[in-house]
């Protein structure tokens, strides 16, 4: 076996290749170029550099070391970047988080993970004194922004001042994890997928022959969440190509704003869901902005034929691309050009080239053309597997492919439509919405005997959780939505809150006892309460 001074050991070494080296070789070739920019202020490449450097020796006084966690709370901001890259100088793990789950939902990925330091803006810094009263310990506290750090956490800016030079970077494998992204499962509990910098530069390539993006004066905007991949996984390109990250606040979503964005930092790539489309395309109309956009992307929820015409017909000289894809595949599997997407309507695309894929039935064997089966994936951007899970690990590669759990169907042209999902997931202006987890937390109420968690289409936000209960006869009959959610309000993050009550004697079973779920759709997933 080779040891680390075997000289092909060190030839591998001096051919690393993932998105610490890239921003450091934009440094040195173009080092006031504009990496990011954030609310009118610039971060060159070499200042990302320098600064993701200082900050790993700063994580590295802290003890943080080769695969370690440092686990992020955090808004959309330049520090997160700078963070993310630091951490992973130091050959440690990065693990974003959403901001949105409760201080019990935070508590578990705690345990789970066992961070060494966490990172938070100082808006969000209470959730770790809320953690740790669910006694669990995230680690050392930093946080982005507010006043100079107190005896149980350290500013951003305060860690930096301490070290003004940057920690030499740790030869890294490709092969090791980067990124631990948290995904909820059919169990309730979430499961952190490990993604590697491999995955992230197959995610990166993906992209750019996706997207098109072949030009280094690319300026794409990054409006997602950065604690989703999709956010990360369109960073990923800038980073290798050089061009420019334009970072949008999280903020309430408002159409005339964004596209005064797009306007003025020359924008010529976004992604965003369709009901975010839907508003921009009609702001554009009704006062439109000179723009610059070459692609225009869309994901995380079903289009309608309106939406996608409208963003043909407002965005005519813009590549319009669908993805589809999910966290374990870093995300992208299939997309769908524009020239498509009428015609095909209701389709994600075809595989992308870089990925296989099989729709199996239950038995592992291929499905006809236009049969349902469940489709399956290996490839470059397909994870090593869940943190700490061997089980579910086994479980999601059994067969030597990565199991989707969505149901779908590939016509005789390849192109792929979702019939179901496997895994009963509802997906809620963009964010995933795991019935089981759901279901687990509404059954502790004192007057619900049983419960089911359907999903209802909405107009705003594609679809919305609806709970389906059977009352305890001591403690019922009645119970409100409002009073569900109150209850919940505390155990539950605010997006997975069930929008609608449905109240039923007893819940539909099967023979085998399992609730009938494609009844309760049937009845109650598109009528009102």
């Amino acid at each position: 076996m080779s040891t680390a001074t075997d000289p092909i050991v060190e030839l591998h070494a001096a051919r690393r290749n993932n998105w610490n080296t890239w921003v450091a070789t934009h440094a040195e070739m173009n080092p006031e170029g504009e990496a990011l920019r954030y609310l009118g202020q610039t971060t060159t490449w070499s200042q990302l550099d320098e600064r993701s450097g200082r900050f790993a020796a700063a994580l590295a006084s802290r003890g943080v070391g080769e695969g370690d966690r440092v686990m992020l709370i955090t808004l959309n901001n330049p520090e997160f970047v700078e963070a993310v890259l630091g951490i992973n100088k130091l050959g440690a793990i990065a693990v974003p988080v959403n901001f949105r789950l409760t201080p019990g939902e935070l508590a578990y990925l705690v345990s789970d993970c066992s961070p060494t330091v966490v990172i938070t803006d100082a808006m969000l810094a209470p959730l770790v004194g809320a953690i740790r009263a669910q006694g669990e310990e995230p680690g050392e506290h930093i946080v982005i922004g507010g006043e100079p750090g107190t005896a149980d956490q350290t500013t951003y800016a305060e860690a930096l001042e301490a070290h003004p030079e940057a920690h030499p970077p740790v030869d890294v494998r490709e092969d090791a994890t980067a990124l631990i992204m948290y995904t909820s499962g059919t169990t309730g509990r979430p499961k952190g997928a490990m993604l590697s910098y491999e995955n992230l530069t197959a995610q990166s390539l993906t992209c750019i022959r996706v997207f098109r993006l072949f030009d280094e004066d690319g300026r794409a905007l990054c409006a997602a969440p950065m604690f989703h991949i999709a956010a990360l996984g369109s960073i990923a390109p800038s980073l290798q190509l050089g061009g420019t990250t334009v970072i949008h606040p999280l903020q309430a979503f408002d159409p005339a704003a964004l596209l005064d964005t797009l306007e003025a930092e020359k924008i010529t790539s976004i992604f965003l869901v369709p009901v975010q489309w839907q508003a921009v395309c009609a702001e554009q109309q009704a006062r439109p902005r000179s723009l610059e956009l070459r692609n225009i992307s869309w994901g995380a929820a079903p289009s309608t034929d309106t939406i996608l015409r409208a963003m043909a017909e407002t965005f005519p000289d813009a590549l319009n691309c669908a993805v589809f894809g999910q966290t374990e595949m870093s995300p992208i599997t299939c997309a769908l050009d524009g020239d498509d997407a009428i015609r095909k309507l209701g389709s994600v695309g075809k595989v992308i080239p870089t990925v296989q894929a099989r729709v199996i039935d239950g038995l592992g064997d291929e499905v006809a053309p236009g049969e349902v089966g469940e489709i399956v994936y290996r490839g470059p951007t397909m994870m090593s597997g869940y943190w700490n899970k061997p089980a579910e690990t086994a479980e999601a590669f059994e067969g030597g492919w990565f199991h989707s759990g969505d149901l779908v169907r590939m016509d005789d042209e390849g192109f792929v439509y979702v019939v179901d999902r496997k895994k009963d997931m509802l997906i809620s202006g963009g964010e995933n919405i795991y019935c089981a987890e759901v279901e687990n937390i509404i059954a502790g109420h004192p007057a619900i005997r049983e419960v089911a968690v359907i999903g209802r289409k909405d107009d705003k936000w594609g679809e919305v959780p609806v709970a389906v209960v059977a009352l305890n006869e001591t403690e019922g009959p009645d119970l409100t939505l409002d009073e569900l959610n109150g209850w919940l309000r505390d155990k539950l993050a605010g997006f997975k809150l069930p929008k609608h009550l449905v109240i039923l004697d007893e819940l539909p079973r099967n023979a085998s006892g399992k609730v009938v779920k494609g009844t309760l759709r049937a009845e109650h997933g598109s009528v009102g309460v």
